[in-house]
């Protein structure tokens, strides 16, 4: 939730959008390209899913948050690198705002450290109390600036953050130009009139962060305050968390500069059908900052090449012989979503691009964003290679009463607002996800999922809506409002320690249940267990490969039946082993990955690049009549 500043700053929160739904087919990758102003080409690219999508029905959303791209018309400038950074230690964390940090150089302040942007300042240094640390803690970098910039008043300068965790105050050269509530999606500032001011060549960018969550925020949490002298120091405090990951904090995503003409491109609507093999693409385009301009739309290939032209800021593109986009080794008929839950907090290129040849390599088709919005280019690689998204908010940990009260709602609220104007518009996205495990059983729970999820409908109504529960089906005071049936069951781990012979039954107890209940389409959302590389015991034992492998073979015999009626989706939890608050049930972190942090294959790799293949090419022909073939350590079929 973004808040308009003082100092002049408009425009800073507004979302990036793209859309798709599951069951329907869709466009290879198609350009929207749109002159703006000077009828120079613009930067927004939307992917076409084709398919009948009602988005021309969903609730209006102000203002857009389209990727910034460079193009002619605009330029950009990343700020990512080494910024200065200081964690207020003051007993009140609030000496940055008493000194008023801001106004001056944060090194005259006191010592500052070298930050990395993007990260998170917990794992950078060596000190423990950083590691740990909860309150405000302040970033500054300076920034040279075009001359061009500083002196076209037909420019429009934007300072775009691209994920603060969790909530954000923005200074240019000590004015006040923004605030963000949430952790995980980007927000703007427009400074062109602090950076055009006067002779300036560099701007100063303040940015401080406070990590603290209580029950209101999102994720939420509390803060417990240990009273006891004898035991603890005066004014000690920890945050407490209700959720299976570490509360990472800091600038976790790229922050950057950029530039649009005074009248610009703010928003773009992409909405598709086909007609036989020709493609609709209704397109609607938001111009803000004047009145007099002309816009012409031209629809590009992946080759670059012209296919569908118009003019205006709403129409219709026809592309006759479309070709689809269509998710990566998936069968029509039936759709099945078959995957394992990745974790996308911050941005590192070539780790992101070491996950997708993993995910390409198991034969994997989707992930869920568990429990938060993905950084922006995880979306776009989602695009690019075919893998289906169920998109979710940052709804995790909802347990406590307090935070289902009419202010945790309405943040709520805003947050889909702000992911759906983010996502609308990629074909990955099949699927809305609000939380992830509520306490969905509490009386308030079904009023506010009830509201959430009609208002993310209201929205996007071309897409089903879900969260994901690990509550009783019985008792489930959320399930009836949503689309699909996503369910977390950890059977044999969490209970019945050790005994794999009981799986089968409960499993297709959990199944039954649900489905009699609600007659909708389920997917087993997460399962799992946690694994130790390198530990091998046979009769398998819990925590050593073997265990994991059995655990999983034992739900594939029960999933390989259900969803031949009407299971249609499995996630593993968890891609990769993951680091999470300490506690005698963790040992350095969740270790239910099938790849360790450092992306090397467990057992259970194997086994599941073995299904997944198979399972794609079950669907495409018989498999007794099909011959698989390694080919650059990827099975195809012949």
């Amino acid at each position: 939730m973004a808040r308009e500043a003082s100092g002049g700053a408009r425009d800073f929160a507004r979302r990036p959008v793209r859309l798709q739904r599951r069951s329907e087919p869709s466009g290879k990758r198609l350009a929207v390209s749109c002159h703006e102003r000077s009828m120079l080409r613009g930067p927004a690219a939307v992917w076409a899913a084709l398919g009948p999508l009602l988005w021309a029905c969903g609730l209006a959303l102000r203002g857009g948050m389209l990727y910034p791209r460079e193009s002619p018309s605009r330029e950009r400038k990343e700020l990512n690198g080494l910024w200065s950074f200081r964690a207020d230690f003051s007993e009140n964390r609030r000496q940055g705002f008493e000194q008023q940090w801001y106004r001056t150089p944060l090194r005259e302040s006191g010592p500052t450290l070298d930050m990395p942007v993007p990260s998170s300042f917990n794992d950078v240094g060596q000190d423990r109390q950083l590691r740990s640390f909860v309150g405000w803690v302040w970033y500054e970098r300076e920034a040279t600036l075009p001359q061009r910039w500083t002196q076209d008043l037909g420019t429009r300068v934007v300072l775009r953050i691209g994920s603060a965790h969790y909530y954000a105050i923005v200074w240019v050269n000590g004015v006040h130009v923004a605030e963000h509530e949430g952790g995980h999606l980007p927000f703007e500032a427009d400074i062109s009139k602090l950076v055009q001011s006067g002779p300036l060549a560099s701007c100063r960018i303040t940015i401080a962060i406070n990590n603290t969550l209580t029950p209101h925020t999102l994720p939420p949490g509390t803060i417990l305050y240990q009273t006891d002298t004898s035991k603890y120091p005066k004014g000690y405090f920890v945050q407490n968390i209700n959720f299976d990951f570490f509360n990472y904090a800091g600038l976790h995503r790229p922050v950057l500069l950029y530039t649009t003409p005074t009248t610009y491109i703010d928003d773009i609507t992409i909405s598709t059908s086909v007609n036989q093999d020709t493609g609709l693409v209704d397109y609607q385009i938001f111009v803000e900052g004047g009145e007099h301009f002309q816009l012409e739309v031209r629809l590009l290939d992946e080759e670059g090449k012209v296919v569908a032209q118009g003019t205006g800021g709403r129409g219709q593109l026809q592309v006759p012989n479309a070709h689809l986009w269509w998710p990566y080794l998936m069968h029509e008929h039936p759709a099945y979503l078959y995957s394992l839950e990745i974790r996308g907090k911050g941005f590192d290129w070539p780790l992101l691009v070491k996950d997708f040849n993993l995910l390409r390599w198991l034969g994997a088709n989707a992930f869920r964003t568990s429990h938060y919005p993905y950084a922006e280019e995880v979306m776009q690689l989602c695009d690019r290679y075919g893998i289906v998204v169920i998109d979710e908010s940052p709804g995790v940990g909802i347990v406590l009463v307090e935070s289902y009260s009419n202010v945790s709602l309405q943040h709520h609220l805003e947050v889909m607002e702000e992911l759906v104007r983010r996502d609308k518009n990629h074909p990955a996205v099949v699927m809305w996800s609000v939380a992830n495990e509520p306490a969905s059983f509490l009386k308030p729970a079904g009023y506010y999922f009830k509201t959430l999820i009609a208002h993310t409908k209201a929205l996007d109504p071309s897409r089903p809506v879900t969260f994901v529960t690990n509550s009783n089906y019985e008792a489930d005071l959320g399930a009836p409002y949503v689309d699909v049936i996503c369910v977390n069951s950890y059977y044999s781990w969490y209970h019945d320690y050790g005994h794999m012979e009981v799986i089968q039954l409960q499993l297709a107890t959990q199944f039954e249940n649900w489905y009699r209940t609600y007659q909708k389409p389920i997917i087993q959302s997460e399962y799992g267990a946690d694994t130790i590389a390198g530990f091998h015991q046979d009769p398998p034992l819990m925590f050593s490969e073997e265990y994991q492998k059995g655990l999983l073979e034992q739900y594939h015999l029960v999933l390989d039946q259900k969803r031949k009626e009407y299971v249609v989706g499995e996630l593993i939890w968890n891609f990769a082993d993951f680091m999470t608050n300490q506690s005698p049930q963790r040992v350095m972190g969740n270790k239910k990955g099938i790849f360790t942090r450092q992306r090397q294959p467990k057992g259970a790799a194997f086994l599941l690049r073995e299904r997944y293949w198979k399972l794609a090419n079950e669907t495409r022909y018989p498999w007794s009549a099909v011959k698989s073939q390694c080919l650059e350590n990827s099975p195809f079929t012949l």
